[in-house]
Parts: C-alpha cells; sequence; structure tokens
C-alpha cells in the first residue's frame, strides 16, 4: 500500500521527455498548463551567491515544513498523522462498501496518496531536519503509519473489494492498462504481506513487519555511528587527522582520500571494528526478514523482494553478477597490480595492497597519467555553474527550466536550503525540488533523493504537483569563492538530479506508480544515465567556467578527465559486485550457515580479491542493507541498461530533441505504471 522510497546515488559506482501522452494521465489531457510565478530567478546565480537572511518579520505566517500548515511545530507530526489515518479509516470503509469498477483503484490509490504523503515527508525529517524534536516527532510519525499500512495490507475486507474487480474478467478487460496494472501491484502488496494465511499468523505477519521497521531505523542510525579510541593507541602525528576531544579520538568515517597510509589504515580498521550491538541488530533484521518470507509463502527474502523487478529471481540476479565477475577478473586483477605499483613507488617499505587502498592510489593514478589534480578543476565546477549545466541540458533536451523560488518562512529546514521550480515551456509549473546541498552537524553523509509528494491526477481535474529533495553534503562558500565541486561532487550532482526529474516527469494518474516508485533495478537508469552527460565533454563544454575569470574549462582537459574514469574501472565495479553478491547471501537461505563476519570474509576473498582484514566489520557500516535489501545489484544492472538507452538515443548528440521527447514519454512519464522493458524497448528502438 505504501511504496516511500529514498534513492542514494553511490558515487564512484552508483534514487530527466514527454509531450504529454494522450489519456487521463498527462498534462496534455485536457488540463491547463500551470502559471508561471513573477518571483522565479535564474538558477545558476541563485546557488553562487550565500541565501540572503529573509527579513524580519514578526507578524508573517508561518507557514510550515514543506508548505503543510501542522509542521509549522514538532507537535503538528501528531496531528498530521492522525488525520491521515481518520480519512484512512473513511476511505476504507468507503471502498468497502461500493461495487467493484475503475473507481475502487481511484481510491486505494487516494488511500495510499494521504498514507505517503505524511510517512514519506516524515522519513526525511526524521534523518535531516538539524533539530531533535522535529526528527523524534517525525520518527513516531513513521512508525503509526507504518504500523497502519501492515495492518491494511493484511486487511481481509479490504483484500476482497480488490479481489472482486480482478476476478470479474469484464470489468478488467474495461480498464485501461494503467489501471489495470496499479490494481495487480496494490494485490500484490496484499499478497507479500500474507493476506492468504489465517487471522493468527495474518497478525504476526504485521508485528515481524512493525519489528524489522524497527530494526533497519536501529541499524540505519548504526552505520553512521563513529567509533573512538584512546589517543595514546594511535601515533601522535596523526592525530590532526582526525577529531580529538579529552584523551579520545573519534573517527566518524573511512578517510579514503587520505594521502597518509596511516591514517586509512587507523580509520579503516577502527571504524570498521565490530559494535556488538549493532552486530546483534543486523543479525536480527536478516532472521526477521527470513522468518517474514517464510510465513508469507516465499523460500527467502530475497525471492520476496525481487516479484516484479527486472530480474524478477535471485537466480537471475547470482547468473548476472557472476558473469559479470568473470568478465571483470582479468581486468580486475590488472587494476589492482597497476594499483600495486604505484604504492611500492611511493611507499616501498610497506606494499602489499590492502582494502584502504585502491581509492587513494587509484585517484594518483588518474592525477599522474591524465594531470587532473581536483584543484586543477575545481574552479570550473562552481555549484551555480553546475546547476546552470544542468538547466541547459534540461532546456534543449527537454524543453524544461529550473527556477529558484524563495521559500515562504517556516517552509524550509535550514536557511541554505534552495527550492527550485521545475518549469516545461509549454505545460507550465510541473513540481517543485528542495535542494539540500550543503554539510551540517549531524547530517547523514549520504547522497539521496527523496519524494515527499508524489504526483496524481486528482478527482477535481488538477494534477497534484510532485515535490522532492535532494540531498547531498557539499562544501559551504567561502569569503573568496562560491561553492566548488570536485569532478565527482559534479558527477553525484547529475546523478541525483535524475532522480529529481524521473519524480518531476513521471505523469502518471496514480500516485502509488509516479516517477522513482517502480522497480528499484529501474528507478536507478534515468540517475546513472545522468552519469553519462556529466561525462560528455559537449555537456561539460557548456556550463564549466573559471569562477573568477569566465574562462571555459579547455577542451582537452574534459577529454582527460573522461579518459581518467576508464582508469581501474574495473576494480570499482568488482568492488560493487562483491557489495551486492554479500547482500544476495545475507537475504538468501537461512539459518546462514555461518556469522554474517565469515560470510563477509569469504565473499570478499572470492568476489574481491583483497584480504579480509581481522576484527573488521565492514557489514555493519552497509547502510544499503535497509533500502536496498537484496536489490544492491539494481546499480549494476541499472548501469547495463542506462549504458544501452545512452548508447541508442543520445551518444550521438547529447541534446537530441526529439530523442529526448521520446525518452521522457516512453520511459519517464509513466513512472512505474509499466513493464520496465516495455518502457526501455520503446525508447530505444
Amino acid at each position: 500500500m505504501l511504496c516511500a522510497r529514498r534513492l542514494r546515488g553511490l558515487g564512484p559506482a552508483a534514487a530527466a521527455g514527454w509531450r504529454g501522452r494522450p489519456g487521463p494521465g498527462g498534462l496534455g489531457a485536457g488540463r491547463r498548463a500551470r502559471a508561471v510565478s513573477t518571483s522565479w530567478s535564474p538558477v545558476g546565480a541563485a546557488f553562487n551567491v550565500k541565501p540572503q537572511g529573509r527579513r524580519l518579520d514578526l507578524f508573517g505566517e508561518r507557514r510550515g515544513l514543506f508548505g503543510v500548515p501542522e509542521l509549522s511545530a514538532p507537535e503538528g507530526f501528531r496531528i498530521a498523522q492522525e488525520n491521515a489515518l481518520r480519512k484512512a479509516d473513511l476511505l476504507v470503509e468507503r471502498v468497502c462498501s461500493m461495487p467493484p469498477g475503475p473507481q475502487t483503484v481511484l481510491i486505494f490509490d487516494e488511500l495510499s496518496d494521504s498514507l505517503c504523503r505524511v510517512a514519506d515527508l516524515a522519513d526525511f525529517v526524521k534523518i535531516a531536519h538539524p533539530e531533535p524534536a522535529f526528527r523524534e516527532a517525525a520518527e513516531e510519525a513513521c512508525r503509526s503509519i507504518g504500523t497502519m499500512v501492515e495492518k491494511l495490507n493484511t486487511n481481509v475486507e479490504l483484500y476482497q473489494s480488490l479481489q472482486k474487480l480482478l476476478a470479474d474478467k469484464k470489468l478488467v478487460e474495461s480498464l485501461d492498462p494503467e489501471t489495470r496494472r496499479v490494481a495487480e501491484l496494490f494485490m500484490f502488496d496484499f499478497e507479500i504481506s500474507g493476506i492468504h494465511l489465517d487471522k493468527e499468523k495474518r497478525k504476526r505477519a504485521v508485528d515481524l513487519n512493525v519489528k524489522i521497521l524497527d530494526l533497519s531505523n536501529t541499524f540505519l542510525v548504526g552505520t553512521n555511528f563513529p567509533n573512538k579510541v584512546e589517543k595514546y593507541l594511535l601515533p601522535e602525528h596523526i592525530h590532526r587527522n582526525f577529531v580529538v576531544t579529552g584523551n579520545h579520538v573519534i573517527i566518524d568515517g573511512l578517510h579514503a582520500d587520505a594521502p597518509d597510509d596511516l591514517v586509512r589504515e587507523a580509520a579503516y580498521k577502527i571504524f570498521l571494528y565490530p559494535n556488538a550491538g549493532q552486530l546483534k541488530c543486523l543479525e536480527e533484521l536478516l532472521s526477521h526478514r527470513d522468518l517474514l518470507a517464510k510465513l508469507v509463502g516465499y523460500s527467502t527474502y530475497s525471492h520476496r523482494a525481487l516479484q516484479g523487478t527486472i530480474a524478477k529471481n535471485p537466480e537471475t540476479v547470482m547468473q548476472f553478477l557472476e558473469k559479470l565477475s568473470d568478465r571483470l577478473s582479468e581486468r580486475t586483477i590488472k587494476d589492482f597490480e597497476m594499483i600495486r605499483r604505484m604504492k611500492m613507488k611511493l611507499n616501498p617499505q610497506n606494499s602489499e595492497l590492502m582494502p584502504w587502498d585502491p581509492p587513494y592510489y587509484s585517484g594518483v593514478i588518474r592525477a599522474e597519467r591524465y594531470n587532473i589534480e581536483p584543484s586543477l578543476y575545481c574552479p570550473f565546477f562552481s555549484l551555480g555553474a553546475c546547476m546552470e549545466g544542468l538547466n541547459i541540458l534540461f532546456t534543449k533536451l527537454l524543453g524544461i527550466t529550473l527556477y529558484a523560488e524563495q521559500p515562504a518562512k517556516g517552509e524550509v529546514w535550514c536557511e541554505d536550503v534552495r527550492k527550485l521550480a521545475v518549469v516545461h515551456e509549454s505545460e507550465g509549473l510541473l513540481g517543485y525540488i528542495y535542494c539540500d546541498f550543503f554539510q551540517r552537524a549531524d547530517k547523514p553523509h549520504q547522497d539521496c533523493h527523496f519524494t515527499i509528494r508524489g504526483g496524481r491526477l486528482k478527482e477535481d481535474g488538477d494534477y497534484q504537483l510532485p515535490v522532492v529533495v535532494l540531498m547531498l553534503n557539499l562544501p559551504h562558500s567561502s569569503r573568496n569563492s562560491p561553492t566548488l565541486l570536485t569532478p565527482g561532487m559534479m558527477e553525484n550532482l547529475f546523478h541525483e538530479m535524475g532522480h529529481a526529474m524521473h519524480s518531476m516527469l513521471g505523469r502518471t494518474r496514480y500516485q502509488h506508480v509516479t516517477g522513482t516508485r517502480c522497480p528499484t533495478d529501474f528507478a536507478e537508469v534515468p540517475s546513472i544515465l545522468m552519469e553519462y552527460f556529466a561525462n560528455d565533454y559537449r555537456v561539460v563544454t557548456q556550463f564549466a567556467r573559471h569562477y573568477q575569470t569566465g574562462q571555459s574549462l579547455p577542451k582537452s582537459m574534459v577529454s582527460r578527465l573522461c579518459e581518467s574514469k576508464k582508469v581501474c574501472a574495473a576494480a570499482d565495479m568488482q568492488l560493487q559486485v562483491f557489495y551486492a553478491t554479500l547482500d544476495q547471501i545475507y537475504h538468501g537461505k537461512h539459518p546462514l550457515r555461518t556469522s554474517t563476519t565469515d560470510i563477509l570474509r569469504e565473499t570478499q576473498e572470492k568476489f574481491y580479491g583483497l584480504p579480509y582484514v581481522p576484527n573488521t566489520a565492514w557489514q555493519l557500516r552497509f547502510s544499503h542493507l535497509v533500502g536496498y535489501g537484496a536489490k544492491y545489484y539494481s546499480y549494476l544492472m541499472s548501469r547495463a541498461v542506462a549504458s544501452m538507452v545512452w548508447k541508442e538515443c543520445f551518444q550521438q548528440d547529447p541534446f537530441n530533441r526529439a530523442a529526448g521527447e521520446r525518452y521522457r514519454r516512453e520511459m519517464l512519464a509513466h513512472g512505474g505504471g509499466k513493464e520496465p522493458m516495455l518502457m526501455v524497448q520503446a525508447a530505444t528502438c
């Protein structure tokens, strides 16, 4: 019933046109274009200046987060969830008392929307809001709505109202394809939640789902929790690389780019040192997922999770990963040997290649071979220039412009959050993107896309505009310069904007399948496709300008940067194969034959090749096990699909408007309302 999705970009290895398709699902279906606001300003300039503090307004109305009136204070979450639950009860009563028909699906979708509009917003606020009171209130709202969703997914009377529709052959044949698919997806939600079970087992399924939600939240918090050691345990000369408080050194990450081998080694061993509570949480999470899968009729959690995806089952996923690993094998060995030689050159006393080495030394190789020191590129990639580059690309490809809009008081959670209006040249306003781009204390170190409100056709004929958040971790501007991005940051920005445009351009009748509400191994295709644009010199030369002189980034530097991406690419991808395989094993046959750490060690040695480091437990930092459980392979499979779309549609001309319109019309407009491969085939034929 509830289809919230948070999509995270992976950086070096990773959650986009349409003209208005016929029928009620598109803006071309007789609805008026949204009016253009006179308060919008150019996007590039807006991101290269510090936000001007709002003028003191003692009497102005405080609108609440995202313009939701109730959310002007943390207590508003309780009001919002109570309103949503009350509305849900009324909709359930209504749909259960009416004869089956197309209206059944509309009410189901309205029910889903009323719950998602609170749960999706709360899902973001609970991890991103700087105030603990807001985070705690949002956490409670997530739990309350989540529990309601699981109860609805095992509500027999509600299920029967949908079953009557799908059991009537004439009624089903009268439904348009999108309505039929959405009805089938709602039915699928019932089935994987155990609607076929007896009352006692249905209650057990609800309890398991709620427990899984709690364990997931606990595990997610633990993945980012820093470790600390007493100062005397580390050489004094490396203390300055970490935060020191009293007699302790705080390690809050892997410091993968640190030039000093000892710093990276210390960070790796300390940050990944096993935490008994986190280990127990992961074991319980995996065990409860397996219990739920078996209870509702699946042999493993992976079999349950992969229903409806491109891959369809874990056997196909493992075949894909093993074949990819075999193809990468020789190139990965060569990459590791190249990295080993570089380490020996720079550190002959300690040349054994360890897991903390590849990110740093591959960067050194790229810089040396292609002279791509990030400091040479950053001045050309100011945040404003990069945003203008996206604007140029979307305008040429899709007829879309991004405008900065001043948010109202209380609408955003931090003063440096920017609000973008997404505007089509003929259709008008398509939706809003809130850009939470800058570092701050307690903000998760992840690049993510959050759906706050899904698009859908409302009963009055208007279209409910989608609202999303993009969350990055960029440095703030300084006194002397705007925010400057490394090439990797620029690529991540393009990746996440791919998710955002998928959300903006999905024009489905139902919010249940809007934008990124689609199979996970398809949801990453638009974002990874944007990485191809970010690495094409014809695109980059449109916007890369020195923030002081206005000089264009020389073509030779763009070419070197693009070529450098191929260095150690096999080793990078092999690492992702290892992660994806580990995810499949964890969600495969239970009970697991050995500990999660032993499985990590065996899988790392077989699918990656670098030695496991004793007394480390990387899996306890693997945050994707929550949102991408059994689906981490999606990045790799989506990359294969995105490569095909790029070659067929945009490689010859990345600004081809006809290709952009076809891409929008055939792929993005449908969200999850069509089978993924049918959309890909239609876009690439």
